[in-house]
Protein backbone atom coordinates (compact mmCIF):
# COMPACT_ATOMS: atom_id res chain seq x y z
CA UNK A 1 0.00 0.00 0.00
CA UNK A 2 1.00 3.29 -0.68
CA UNK A 3 2.84 5.08 2.34
CA UNK A 4 1.08 8.78 3.32
CA UNK A 5 2.99 11.27 4.72
CA UNK A 6 3.24 11.76 8.39
CA UNK A 7 1.58 14.79 9.63
CA UNK A 8 2.58 16.33 13.07
CA UNK A 9 -0.37 17.39 15.39
CA UNK A 10 -1.59 20.35 14.15
CA UNK A 11 -0.78 23.86 16.57
CA UNK A 12 -3.54 24.74 18.35
CA UNK A 13 -4.97 28.36 17.75
CA UNK A 14 -3.51 29.71 20.76
CA UNK A 15 0.33 29.18 19.93
CA UNK A 16 -0.52 30.59 16.18
CA UNK A 17 -2.01 33.55 18.15
CA UNK A 18 0.99 34.57 19.79
CA UNK A 19 3.35 33.88 16.88
CA UNK A 20 1.10 36.36 14.97
CA UNK A 21 1.50 38.96 17.51
CA UNK A 22 4.80 38.10 18.23
CA UNK A 23 5.34 38.83 14.44
CA UNK A 24 3.19 41.78 14.30
CA UNK A 25 5.24 43.43 17.42
CA UNK A 26 8.63 42.65 15.36
CA UNK A 27 7.22 44.52 12.29
CA UNK A 28 6.05 47.65 14.50
CA UNK A 29 9.48 48.22 16.53
CA UNK A 30 11.17 47.70 12.99
CA UNK A 31 8.76 50.42 11.99
CA UNK A 32 9.77 53.12 14.34
CA UNK A 33 13.68 52.21 14.12
CA UNK A 34 12.88 52.72 10.25
CA UNK A 35 11.24 56.00 11.52
CA UNK A 36 13.69 56.87 13.99
CA UNK A 37 16.86 56.53 11.37
CA UNK A 38 14.80 58.69 9.02
CA UNK A 39 14.09 61.85 11.31
CA UNK A 40 17.53 61.54 12.48
CA UNK A 41 18.85 61.53 8.56
CA UNK A 42 16.64 64.70 8.04
CA UNK A 43 17.73 66.81 11.64
CA UNK A 44 21.20 65.70 10.36
CA UNK A 45 20.64 67.17 6.57
CA UNK A 46 18.93 70.17 8.54
CA UNK A 47 21.84 70.62 10.55
CA UNK A 48 24.04 70.53 7.98
CA UNK A 49 22.57 73.04 5.53
CA UNK A 50 22.65 75.52 8.43
CA UNK A 51 26.31 75.04 8.83
CA UNK A 52 27.06 75.12 5.18
CA UNK A 53 24.64 78.34 4.81
CA UNK A 54 26.20 79.89 8.66
CA UNK A 55 29.80 79.28 7.25
CA UNK A 56 29.12 81.00 3.59
CA UNK A 57 27.45 83.88 4.69
CA UNK A 58 29.93 84.55 7.25
CA UNK A 59 32.63 84.03 4.11
CA UNK A 60 30.20 86.44 2.46
CA UNK A 61 30.15 89.00 4.99
CA UNK A 62 33.78 89.16 6.29
CA UNK A 63 34.41 89.77 2.59
CA UNK A 64 31.60 92.81 2.21
CA UNK A 65 32.80 94.34 5.36
CA UNK A 66 36.43 94.31 4.20
CA UNK A 67 35.45 96.09 1.47
CA UNK A 68 33.41 98.54 3.14
CA UNK A 69 36.73 98.96 5.35
CA UNK A 70 38.68 99.96 2.06
CA UNK A 71 36.24 102.52 1.20
CA UNK A 72 36.63 104.16 4.57
CA UNK A 73 40.18 103.84 4.51
CA UNK A 74 40.75 106.00 1.82
CA UNK A 75 38.09 108.40 2.81
CA UNK A 76 39.32 112.22 3.26
CA UNK A 77 36.89 113.66 5.58
CA UNK A 78 35.91 112.35 8.68
CA UNK A 79 32.84 109.73 9.50
CA UNK A 80 31.00 111.61 11.97
CA UNK A 81 27.18 109.19 11.96
CA UNK A 82 26.01 106.19 10.61
CA UNK A 83 26.40 105.33 6.98
CA UNK A 84 25.54 102.46 4.57
CA UNK A 85 28.02 100.87 1.82
CA UNK A 86 26.45 98.35 -0.85
CA UNK A 87 28.57 95.66 -1.82
CA UNK A 88 28.33 93.18 -4.73
CA UNK A 89 30.51 90.29 -3.81
CA UNK A 90 29.92 87.05 -5.85
CA UNK A 91 27.27 87.77 -7.31
CA UNK A 92 25.80 88.75 -4.01
CA UNK A 93 24.53 92.37 -3.29
CA UNK A 94 25.25 93.20 0.34
CA UNK A 95 24.10 96.04 2.45
CA UNK A 96 26.76 96.91 5.34
CA UNK A 97 26.17 99.56 8.10
CA UNK A 98 29.09 101.84 9.24
CA UNK A 99 29.46 103.67 12.70
CA UNK A 100 31.68 105.01 14.95
CA UNK A 101 32.07 103.00 17.86
CA UNK A 102 31.85 106.16 20.00
CA UNK A 103 28.11 105.83 19.63
CA UNK A 104 27.65 102.75 22.17
CA UNK A 105 28.49 103.25 25.86
CA UNK A 106 32.07 102.33 26.65
CA UNK A 107 32.54 99.94 29.13
CA UNK A 108 36.06 100.83 30.13
CA UNK A 109 35.57 104.93 30.36
CA UNK A 110 31.86 105.40 30.84
CA UNK A 111 30.87 107.19 34.24
CA UNK A 112 28.90 105.86 36.57
CA UNK A 113 25.95 108.37 36.33
CA UNK A 114 25.90 107.15 32.41
CA UNK A 115 26.36 103.69 33.47
CA UNK A 116 23.73 103.97 36.25
CA UNK A 117 21.07 105.53 33.14
CA UNK A 118 21.60 102.52 31.06
CA UNK A 119 21.15 100.02 33.77
CA UNK A 120 17.89 102.36 34.91
CA UNK A 121 16.50 102.45 31.46
CA UNK A 122 17.80 99.48 29.50
CA UNK A 123 18.48 97.27 32.27
CA UNK A 124 15.21 97.68 33.84
CA UNK A 125 16.34 98.32 37.50
CA UNK A 126 14.52 100.75 39.83
CA UNK A 127 16.98 103.80 40.54
CA UNK A 128 18.39 102.61 43.59
CA UNK A 129 19.44 99.25 42.88
CA UNK A 130 21.02 100.75 39.14
CA UNK A 131 23.38 103.51 41.34
CA UNK A 132 24.60 100.63 42.76
CA UNK A 133 25.23 98.61 40.12
CA UNK A 134 26.85 101.19 38.06
CA UNK A 135 28.97 101.77 41.33
CA UNK A 136 29.46 98.27 41.11
CA UNK A 137 31.35 98.47 37.53
CA UNK A 138 33.31 101.20 37.93
CA UNK A 139 35.17 99.46 41.11
CA UNK A 140 35.05 96.39 39.16
CA UNK A 141 36.99 97.89 36.45
CA UNK A 142 38.96 100.36 38.25
CA UNK A 143 40.23 97.79 40.65
CA UNK A 144 43.55 96.35 41.00
CA UNK A 145 43.39 92.21 39.45
CA UNK A 146 44.64 89.97 41.95
CA UNK A 147 46.32 88.38 39.39
CA UNK A 148 49.99 89.21 37.26
CA UNK A 149 49.48 91.58 34.77
CA UNK A 150 50.46 91.48 31.32
CA UNK A 151 53.97 93.26 30.64
CA UNK A 152 52.20 95.99 28.36
CA UNK A 153 49.82 97.02 30.97
CA UNK A 154 52.99 96.87 33.50
CA UNK A 155 55.01 99.01 31.13
CA UNK A 156 52.06 101.95 30.57
CA UNK A 157 51.88 101.66 34.59
CA UNK A 158 47.97 101.43 34.02
CA UNK A 159 47.36 98.77 36.71
CA UNK A 160 43.47 98.82 36.42
CA UNK A 161 41.15 95.85 35.43
CA UNK A 162 39.72 96.26 32.26
CA UNK A 163 36.77 94.90 30.33
CA UNK A 164 38.44 92.87 27.16
CA UNK A 165 35.04 91.58 26.39
CA UNK A 166 31.35 93.08 26.48
CA UNK A 167 30.87 89.61 28.36
CA UNK A 168 33.07 90.31 31.14
CA UNK A 169 30.56 91.96 32.79
CA UNK A 170 29.29 88.41 33.73
CA UNK A 171 31.98 88.99 35.94
CA UNK A 172 30.77 92.33 37.81
CA UNK A 173 29.16 90.83 41.71
CA UNK A 174 25.51 91.24 41.51
CA UNK A 175 25.33 90.68 37.26
CA UNK A 176 23.00 88.14 36.11
CA UNK A 177 22.61 86.96 32.79
CA UNK A 178 18.88 88.28 32.25
CA UNK A 179 20.61 92.04 32.86
CA UNK A 180 23.28 91.06 30.84
CA UNK A 181 20.75 90.39 27.70
CA UNK A 182 19.55 93.50 28.25
CA UNK A 183 22.37 96.16 27.87
CA UNK A 184 24.91 94.38 25.93
CA UNK A 185 23.87 95.59 22.54
CA UNK A 186 24.05 99.10 24.27
CA UNK A 187 28.20 98.73 24.83
CA UNK A 188 31.26 98.29 23.26
CA UNK A 189 34.29 96.87 25.43
CA UNK A 190 36.74 98.36 22.22
CA UNK A 191 36.81 102.41 23.25
CA UNK A 192 38.00 104.34 26.47
CA UNK A 193 36.71 107.68 26.22
CA UNK A 194 34.71 108.79 29.14
CA UNK A 195 32.99 111.81 27.27
CA UNK A 196 29.41 111.93 25.85
CA UNK A 197 27.70 109.35 23.41
CA UNK A 198 27.88 110.41 19.92
CA UNK A 199 24.47 110.97 18.64
CA UNK A 200 24.57 110.77 15.18
CA UNK A 201 26.39 107.34 15.56
CA UNK A 202 24.35 105.97 18.00
CA UNK A 203 21.91 102.98 17.74
CA UNK A 204 18.51 104.46 18.70
CA UNK A 205 18.17 101.98 22.13
CA UNK A 206 21.62 104.03 22.90
CA UNK A 207 19.72 107.25 22.89
CA UNK A 208 16.95 105.83 24.42
CA UNK A 209 18.87 104.47 27.17
CA UNK A 210 20.62 107.46 28.18
CA UNK A 211 16.94 109.15 28.23
CA UNK A 212 18.06 112.12 25.78
CA UNK A 213 20.13 113.62 28.59
CA UNK A 214 22.20 115.86 26.68
CA UNK A 215 24.91 115.69 29.47
CA UNK A 216 25.30 112.06 28.39
CA UNK A 217 24.93 112.61 24.41
CA UNK A 218 26.74 114.67 22.01
CA UNK A 219 24.96 115.83 19.16
CA UNK A 220 28.13 117.28 17.34
CA UNK A 221 29.26 114.11 16.34
CA UNK A 222 32.96 115.13 16.94
CA UNK A 223 36.22 112.55 17.83
CA UNK A 224 35.06 109.90 16.33
CA UNK A 225 38.37 108.73 16.05
CA UNK A 226 39.14 105.72 13.82
CA UNK A 227 37.14 102.71 16.05
CA UNK A 228 34.14 101.79 13.83
CA UNK A 229 31.24 99.16 13.85
CA UNK A 230 29.99 97.32 10.64
CA UNK A 231 26.99 94.99 10.70
CA UNK A 232 27.06 93.42 7.32
CA UNK A 233 23.19 92.04 6.33
CA UNK A 234 23.40 88.70 4.06
CA UNK A 235 20.80 87.20 2.78
CA UNK A 236 20.83 82.85 2.87
CA UNK A 237 19.36 80.40 0.94
CA UNK A 238 16.90 79.65 3.63
CA UNK A 239 15.16 82.85 3.30
CA UNK A 240 16.60 84.15 6.50
CA UNK A 241 19.29 86.84 6.98
CA UNK A 242 22.87 86.30 8.37
CA UNK A 243 23.95 89.82 10.31
CA UNK A 244 27.38 90.02 10.99
CA UNK A 245 29.13 92.02 13.16
CA UNK A 246 32.62 93.50 13.42
CA UNK A 247 34.77 96.50 15.29
CA UNK A 248 37.74 97.41 13.67
CA UNK A 249 40.20 99.96 14.05
CA UNK A 250 41.32 101.57 11.06
CA UNK A 251 45.37 102.02 11.34
CA UNK A 252 47.95 104.58 10.21
CA UNK A 253 49.03 104.94 6.75
CA UNK A 254 52.52 103.07 6.60
CA UNK A 255 51.60 100.31 8.90
CA UNK A 256 53.36 97.10 8.46
CA UNK A 257 50.21 95.07 8.56
CA UNK A 258 48.85 93.68 4.84
CA UNK A 259 45.46 95.70 5.58
CA UNK A 260 45.43 98.73 6.79
CA UNK A 261 42.69 98.02 9.61
CA UNK A 262 42.32 95.51 12.01
CA UNK A 263 39.58 93.62 13.55
CA UNK A 264 38.67 93.73 17.00
CA UNK A 265 36.10 91.48 17.45
CA UNK A 266 33.26 89.36 15.74
CA UNK A 267 29.84 88.32 15.65
CA UNK A 268 27.18 86.58 14.13
CA UNK A 269 23.43 86.36 14.49
CA UNK A 270 20.66 84.70 12.49
CA UNK A 271 17.76 86.62 11.80
CA UNK A 272 14.62 84.09 12.18
CA UNK A 273 12.27 86.09 10.19
CA UNK A 274 12.26 85.66 6.60
CA UNK A 275 13.88 88.01 4.20
CA UNK A 276 11.57 90.35 2.04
Amino acid sequence: MPCRAQMGPARPWGERGMALIAVLWIVAALSIMVMGLTQTVKQGIRAATMQRDLTEGQALGQAAIALALQQLAVQTTPVTGVGQIGVNYAGVNIMVTAAPLNGWIALNGATAPMLAALLQTAGGLDAARAQQMADDIVTWRDGVPQVDLTAAAVSSGDRRRRFDAVEDLMLVPGMDYDLYTRIAPLVTASVTGSGPVNAQAAPPAVVQALGGNTALIAPSGAGTGNLFRLEAAIPLSTGKILHLTQDAVLLRQGSSTVAPWRILRERARIDATASA
